[in-house]
């Protein structure tokens, strides 16, 4: 949005949505209605592991979407229990991320063959991982970068 792109929130089922700490949003989509094809950047959040992160690795369209962006080299960030969804997508083997570093994140990214790392960012090409809230600036000015690789 500051960087002037335009941003869509895709959820399973559309309606209100509330995150962590109770900030809500509207959302427009789900993620059936979403075509990779015209988007450039994924970001898939974190948030409470029983929460979000556990929602979405378990929706196969969600799964679907994941793909698509690896399968074409498309920028794909996720930050906190986020790679739980890459972790069901099946796209971590042989990358560099990070996570949250409880509640079993690290220990699925290596089951899956990804190679965890605990930094604040981890950028493996096209992937952006963090761990947390707390790492946020990194986080952010990592995706802007890749937002300005976009926009070339």
């Amino acid at each position: 949005m500051e960087a002037g792109v335009k941003v869509d929130i895709a959820v399973p089922k559309k309606g209100p949505i509330h995150g962590e700490h109770g900030y809500g949003l509207k959302v427009e989509k789900t993620f059936v209605e979403i075509n990779p094809d015209d988007y450039d950047l994924l970001i898939i959040p974190g948030g409470a592991p029983d929460g979000a992160p556990t929602t979405v690795r378990k929706e196969p369209q969600a799964l679907v979407i994941t793909k698509s962006f690896f399968a074409k080299n498309k920028p794909v960030v996720a930050i906190c229990h986020g790679p739980y969804t890459l972790v069901s997508a099946d796209v971590v083997k042989g990358r560099h991320l990070t996570s949250y570093w409880h509640d079993g994140v690290p220990e699925e990214i290596e089951a899956a063959g990804g190679i965890y790392e605990d930094k604040a960012v981890v950028v493996d090409g096209n992937l952006v991982t963090a761990r947390y809230p707390m790492d946020l600036p990194f986080f952010t000015d990592a995706i802007m970068k890749l937002i300005q690789q976009i926009k070339k």
